[in-house]
């Protein structure tokens, strides 16, 4: 009943993508959110999936969608590492877990989780230089507003992976930690 070619499938229907179309590299999962990055995303699948494989065009594209998923998959992990040092090693996942349910705990938060996200993505480099910020990361953030652990997450996370001028290697992080 579900084709690939169906103009009016809607970007929102909850049915299980497979892996080419799912937008947060988790194959089957039906509960991402769908934020303005995840639009891009998919728009460049979209489009992709209109190109003849064969043609430069297919390919550079392919080559975007794989590095924005690799990128996605990079900065969930180190969220996630961090997350796991303040020791929240088996609540790790389900922090950093946001489905279309998810809601913000407290109005009164979202003003200091935004601050605190654009606190992050300017003073570290857990994000790339080039990252627009996910309405992803700012559920993550309101729960850790919630479990009091937010500011301690951002002296880990500036620990971690501090910014460096004219530097974009936030996978040094660590490593100049151990020296």
């Amino acid at each position: 009943l579900c084709s690939n070619n169906n103009p009016y499938a809607s970007f929102g229907a909850t049915l299980a993508r497979d892996e080419e179309q799912n937008l947060w590299s988790t194959p089957h999962d039906v509960t991402h959110t769908e934020a303005d990055d995840d639009r891009v995303l998919y728009n460049m699948i979209v489009v992709r999936n209109q190109l003849d494989k064969d043609s430069e065009e297919w390919q550079k594209l392919n080559y975007d969608i794989y590095t924005l998923r690799q990128t996605r998959k990079e900065v969930r992990s180190r969220w996630k590492h961090i997350l796991e040092d303040l020791g929240f090693q088996k609540e790790a996942d389900s922090l950093l877990s946001v489905t279309k349910l998810s809601i913000i705990s407290d109005s009164q938060n979202m003003s200091k989780a935004r601050d605190i996200l654009l606190k992050l993505l300017e003073e570290t480099n857990i994000f790339p230089t080039s990252w627009e910020l996910s309405e992803r990361y700012l559920f993550v953030v309101d729960r850790l507003i919630a479990l009091d652990a937010a500011d301690e997450f951002f002296k880990m996370a500036s620990a971690m992976y501090p910014k460096r001028p004219g530097g974009d290697r936030a996978d040094e992080g660590p490593r100049a930690l151990q020296s």
